[in-house]
């Protein structure tokens, strides 16, 4: 009950701001940098006040195997934007919150050095393991918007946060688990880092 009150003020909030605008714009926008390896970065952003609009993405990396790693990612995520001059318009701050899922090498794996995860377990090259699992991600987001012209904004933006990573550790080739553990089923990680970012092409769908 508590929840379904929660969730009818938070609609009612946004539906009044909604109607401070009667024709608020919406953009459908695609990342530029990720599209020529592959992957893909795309969104909607809503206006809900003069000055606040509300994005919601998702991001996906397909690849079983990219220049030899595993590397797929599958991130939702929505951002609730406020701009300093208007919706859309120039430089702008944010706060963001992702649910991430992943199969996929970790950079500091990238390399044939020996691994260990106890004193009691064998020894592995860090080349030949992966992380199998899913993260949350809470962070700040900002950017800056350039109108082209009436439909086309390019948004240049940047992801900052704080990330809580749970996950397995396998084996590539001999299919087991290099981090087995009787006491927990996961292993857990945090920490701060950059994201989300990068050059989406925006366009405005309705005037």
């Amino acid at each position: 009950m508590k929840k379904l009150l929660l969730t009818s003020a938070f609609l009612s909030l946004f539906l009044c701001a909604a109607q401070e605008k009667e024709t608020p714009d919406f953009y459908l926008k695609a990342n530029a940098l990720f599209l020529p390896v592959g992957m893909l970065n795309a969104g909607i952003e809503y206006q809900i006040a003069p000055q606040y609009t509300v994005q919601a993405d998702l991001f996906v990396s397909p690849w079983k195997s990219f220049l030899g790693h595993y590397a797929q990612m599958y991130m939702l995520g929505a951002d609730g934007r406020y701009y300093f001059d208007e919706a859309f318009s120039k430089w702008y701050v944010g706060a963001n919150v992702t649910a991430t899922r992943f199969i996929m090498q970790k950079w500091n794996y990238w390399n044939d050095m020996p691994y260990q995860f106890t004193e009691n377990s064998p020894v592995y090259n860090t080349r030949d393991l992966y992380q199998d699992g899913f993260s949350f991600l809470v962070g700040a987001v900002g950017g800056y918007q350039h109108q082209i012209n009436e439909r086309l904004n390019l948004d240049f933006y940047l992801g900052i946060g704080y990330n809580a990573s749970f996950y397995q550790g396998f084996h590539k080739y001999l299919n087991i688990r290099y981090d087995e553990e009787t006491t927990r089923k996961w292993n857990r990680s945090g920490e701060w880092i950059p994201y989300r970012g990068g050059l989406m092409i925006s366009y405005k769908l309705f005037k």
